[in-house]
C-alpha cells in the first residue's frame, strides 16, 4: 500500500530560503502568516493529508461514487467525514477574504497545502478545489449581493461549487454550446440544456451545490460573442438564504472512467432551472476563464502532486525490494540480493522523479506567490509584472507538470516491475488518476496552442522578454562562480535553444499559422525545462550560501540540491536541443500525408 509524507521542510525552504516569502509581509495577509505561522500551518494541514485523506485514496479508487435511483449520489466510505474535517479546520476559505468568512491569507500557502492534500486523495481533493475556484469567480463577477448570497456558504463548506462547460457536441470550441437561457422577467432565467463531464456535479458532501453554467440567451449572437455565464443552485435559496424547493438541476448518469473513481463525474441536465446572470451578458467566457485559469493552475498541481506521491512509494519501495546484485559489487553481502536502489537504471528513474518534483513544486510556489503580488500588491508596475508572469506561467504549469506528472507516475510503476500491475500496490491507481490532468480544464495541446498563440505575442511579448531576461541575468550574475558553472552554463544553453525557438516561431508562424501548431507542444516543453531549470539554479545558489553559513542543521538537505541540481542540469536540460529541433523542421512533413493515408 502507498504511503505519503508531506513535504514541509522542502516547502519551507522555497518559500522563506528561496523566494523570500517574508519579504512580503507589506502585502495583506502575509503579516498574518509570518514564518512561523506559515509553519504551523503546513505542518497542520501535513497532518490532515497524512492521517484523514490519504488512508481513503485506495478506499475511494475502489468503491467509486454511486448514483442512487432518486438521482443522488453517495460519495465513498469516510469521504462525508474527512469533508467534514477540512471544512471544520478553515481550509476551505484558507485564502478567502475574511468579509465572507475567510482567513485572507495569501495564496501561495493555500497553494503550498493543497499539495499535499493533492497528493494525499486527489479525487476527494476536487470537490473543494472546484468550490474555490467558483468562489475565485463569484469575487471576481459578482455583485455585492451576490456575494453576499453565495459566498459565506461555499467559503464555510456548507454549499459546494462546480464549472460547467462541455456539452455532448462541444468540448474546447465553446461557441457551439446549445444551452438555453430564456429570461423569466423577474431578473432570472431559465437555464435548460445539457452538460457533461462535470466534477463534482452531484455528491452527498453539502447541503446545496453552486453551478457556474455557461448558456446563450435567446438572442444572442452566435460563437463565443454570445455566451453568457449564470449561477445555477442545486436547490433554490429562499429570502433568508436557505436551501429550499429542487431547482430542475438533475444528475442524469454518472461517467464510467478511468481513474479518480472517488470523484463524481457526472452528466448534468437542466430543465428550466432557475439562474442569475454572472457578469455581463454576453460576457461569459471572459468570467468562466476566471475560474478556468484557476483551474489550470490546480489541475498543474494535481499533475506536480501525484508525481510526488508516486515517486515517494517508489523511492520505499526500491529501498526494500531485494533483486539481483550491484554492478560494482555486494553492497548488502549478509543479504541474498541487493536493494533495487543500488541499480543505475532505478536511480535514473528516481532522481528524474525527484529532480522535477522539486523544481515543480519551486515553479508552483513561484507562481503562486505572482498571484498574490497581482491581486494584492499596491505598485501597479510590479502587480502587471506579477500578471504576465501568472498568464505566462499557467499554461506551462498546466501542460508541463500534468504531462511529467503522468509520465513519472508510469516511471514509478515500473520501479515496482509486475507488482505496478498489481492493483494491491496502488501504483496503478496513480497512473490511472494523473491520467485526467493532462485532459481536462483544457487538453495539452490547447495550453501548447495557448502558450504560443496568445501567451508568447501577448502585449508585444512583453511577458516572455522578462522571463527571458531574468533568466539570462542570473546566469550572467553568476558567470565567474565556479561553483555556479555547471549549473548556470547548462542553463544560459536552455535559455539560448528557448530564444532561439521563440525567434524561429516569430519569423515563420505568421506566414504560414501550420508553423506554429507543429511547434506549440515542443515549445511549451522547451520553456517548461528552461523555467524549471531556472528555478534550480536559485535554489542550489540558496543550498551553496547557506552551506557556506553552516546550513543551520540543514547539510544533508542542502548537500542533497546540489547533486539533484547538478542531475538536472547534466540529463534533462540537454534535452532543449531536442525540441528546438523538431520547432525548427517546422510544419510541412507533418501536414504532408492526405487525409485518406491516415
Amino acid at each position: 500500500m502507498p504511503t505519503y509524507r508531506a513535504p514541509v521542510e522542502e516547502t519551507m525552504f522555497i518559500l522563506c530560503d528561496v523566494l523570500g516569502y517574508q519579504r512580503h509581509d507589506n502585502l495583506p495577509g502575509f503579516a498574518e502568516a509570518s514564518p512561523d505561522v506559515l509553519a504551523a500551518i503546513l505542518a497542520e494541514g501535513a497532518k490532515l493529508a497524512e492521517n484523514v485523506m490519504q488512508p481513503l485514496n485506495r478506499v475511494g479508487d475502489v468503491e467509486g461514487c454511486v448514483r442512487n435511483a432518486d438521482g443522488t449520489v453517495t460519495t465513498p466510505r469516510g469521504f462525508r467525514e474527512a469533508y467534514r474535517q477540512y471544512c471544520e479546520g478553515g481550509w476551505m476559505g484558507l485564502s478567502a477574504p475574511a468579509e465572507f468568512g475567510g482567513q485572507g491569507l495569501p495564496y501561495v500557502v493555500h497553494s503550498a497545502v493543497g499539495e499535499y492534500l493533492s497528493s494525499a486523495n486527489m479525487a476527494l481533493m476536487m470537490y473543494p478545489g472546484l468550490t474555490q475556484g467558483a468562489i475565485a469567480t463569484i469575487l471576481a463577477h459578482g455583485t455585492e449581493e451576490q456575494k453576499r448570497r453565495w459566498l459565506p456558504r461555499m467559503v464555510e463548506g456548507t454549499w459546494t461549487g462546480t464549472m460547467n462547460l462541455t456539452e455532448p457536441h462541444c468540448g474546447t470550441d465553446l461557441g457551439l454550446l446549445r444551452t438555453k437561457a430564456v429570461p423569466d422577467g423577474n431578473g432570472r432565467y431559465r437555464i435548460s440544456g445539457q452538460k457533461i463531464f462535470i466534477s463534482a456535479g452531484e455528491h452527498d458532501l453539502s447541503e446545496n451545490i453552486v453551478h457556474l453554467v455557461l448558456a446563450r440567451i435567446e438572442g444572442a449572437p452566435e460563437g463565443t460573442k454570445g455566451i453568457s455565464l449564470f449561477i445555477v443552485p442545486k436547490l433554490r435559496v429562499d429570502e433568508a438564504g436557505n436551501p429550499a424547493a429542487p431547482n430542475g438541476v438533475s444528475c442524469g448518469a454518472l461517467e464510467e472512467k478511468m481513474g479518480i473513481h472517488g470523484n463524481a463525474t457526472c452528466v448534468m441536465n437542466y430543465d428550466e432551472a432557475e439562474g442569475y446572470l454572472l457578469g455581463a451578458e454576453n460576457g461569459g467566457l471572459k468570467a468562466m476563464f476566471t475560474m478556468m485559469n484557476e483551474a489550470r493552475l490546480g489541475v498543474g498541481l494535481q499533475g506536480h502532486a501525484v508525481g510526488e506521491a508516486a515517486y515517494q512509494s517508489a523511492a520505499a519501495y526500491a529501498r526494500e525490494r531485494l533483486q539481483g546484485r550491484s554492478l560494482s559489487g555486494p553492497k548488502a553481502p549478509e543479504r541474498k540480493a541487493d536493494p533495487i536502489i543500488v541499480h543505475p537504471d532505478i536511480r535514473r528513474k528516481l532522481m528524474t522523479m525527484r529532480a522535477f518534483n522539486e523544481a515543480g513544486r519551486a515553479l508552483i510556489l513561484w507562481t503562486a506567490l505572482q498571484a498574490d503580488i497581482a491581486h494584492r500588491g499596491q505598485d501597479e508596475q510590479e502587480r502587471t509584472k506579477a500578471q504576465d508572469h501568472l498568464a505566462l506561467m499557467t499554461p506551462v504549469i498546466k501542460g508541463v507538470l500534468t504531462d511529467k506528472g503522468f509520465e513519472h507516475a508510469v516511471m514509478a510503476q515500473q520501479v515496482f516491475g509486475g507488482h505496478g500491475y498489481i492493483e494491491e500496490h496502488g501504483m496503478s491507481q496513480f497512473v490511472r488518476d494523473a491520467r485526467i490532468a493532462m485532459i481536462y480544464e483544457g487538453a495539452n495541446g490547447i495550453q501548447a496552442l495557448d502558450l504560443v498563440g496568445r501567451k508568447l505575442p501577448a502585449n508585444g511579448g512583453r511577458a516572455a522578454q522578462a522571463f527571458f531576461r531574468e533568466v539570462g541575468d542570473f546566469c550572467e550574475a553568476h558567470r565567474g562562480d565556479e561553483k555556479m558553472t555547471a549549473y548556470t552554463k547548462a542553463l544560459k544553453k536552455g535559455l539560448n535553444d528557448l530564444q532561439a525557438a521563440t525567434l524561429w516561431l516569430m519569423q515563420n508562424a505568421p506566414q504560414k499559422p501550420d508553423n506554429a501548431g507543429a511547434a506549440s507542444y515542443d515549445y511549451m516543453h522547451l520553456f517548461g525545462l528552461v523555467a524549471l531549470g531556472y528555478m534550480w539554479g536559485r535554489m542550489v545558489r540558496t543550498a551553496q550560501e547557506k552551506l557556506a553559513g553552516g546550513a543551520d542543521g540543514d547539510a544533508g538537505m542542502m548537500e542533497r540540491k546540489l547533486v539533484l541540481g547538478r542531475f538536472f542540469m547534466e540529463r534533462i536540460m540537454p534535452e532543449t536541443a531536442a525540441h528546438l529541433a523538431r520547432i525548427s523542421a517546422g510544419a510541412e512533413t507533418m501536414m504532408a500525408l492526405r487525409e485518406e493515408a491516415f
